[in-house]
């Protein structure tokens, strides 16, 4: 195995502590509210976005997950519904900030964050790339981060693949022009997280948002607080 020289960082639930499922609630209550003056009904949003977010997990590269999701979207609603893309980015520039209130906070997060690039190590962020840019690059915000904090950053509109599909992150590691075994991939969520293993790829399980549908053996991987993610990049750095 390569020496460490890129440690890659999920963010929801890892950088940003949440509880995903009261996040989505949060998330989903505020963007109803502000589509529905355009004749948006609650139930058939949330379910059309799920639909378009299915669209992007299940993408096979052909097409930017941007893409995927539209047309789903669209497909499902109204055929001009990316006419609405304005209120789209304004919801996200403005509404979506009140979102931050169904978060928590780590000051280890920064603090880590800091250290390992003071190490001489790469950071790059590779979240589930389901969200537009202005929608990450808030949530890196209220994770105490700021965007230029990361080499790179996937986002809906440069990513063509989502987790769990390793091919995701065998393209971050393409776009970082590095070596999958010289990568640590630092996750909440054992199903989503752990694929990268699978290209020699090292991962370290934050537990403080665990997620674990599967059942899965979370002695398989290294795992702990933010503490112990220091420790352990140290030891094998």
């Amino acid at each position: 195995m390569k020496p460490l020289t890129t440690v890659l960082f999920d963010l929801d639930g890892t950088l940003l502590p949440m509880d995903q499922d009261v996040f989505t609630k949060y998330y989903f209550g505020l963007l109803a509210r502000k589509l529905a003056p355009l004749g948006y009904e609650k139930d058939s949003l949330v379910a059309a976005i799920w639909k378009g977010t299915g669209a992007m997990v299940k993408n096979d590269g052909s097409k930017t997950n941007e893409t995927a999701f539209w047309e789903t979207f669209t497909a499902i609603t109204r055929p001009d519904a990316m006419d609405d893309m304005p209120v789209f980015d304004e919801f996200y520039r403005i509404e979506f900030q009140q979102a931050k209130a169904s978060c928590s906070f780590n000051p280890d997060v920064k603090k880590t964050v800091d250290e390992i690039k003071a190490m001489g190590l790469r950071v790059s962020l590779a979240t589930n790339p389901i969200f537009p840019a202005i929608a990450t690059e808030s949530r890196i915000r209220w994770a105490g981060l700021e965007p230029s904090d990361f080499e790179k950053y996937t986002t809906y509109e440069n990513s063509s693949f989502c987790k769990p599909n390793p091919k995701y992150f065998e393209k971050v590691c393409k776009s970082l022009s590095v070596d999958p075994t010289e990568c640590l991939m630092v996750g909440n969520d054992m199903d989503e997280d752990t694929p990268a293993a699978t290209l020699g790829m090292r991962v370290f399980i934050i537990t403080d948002s665990l997620i674990n549908k599967s059942g899965r053996n979370l002695d398989d991987f290294p795992h702990g607080g933010f503490a112990d993610l220091s420790e352990y990049i140290t030891k094998n750095f």
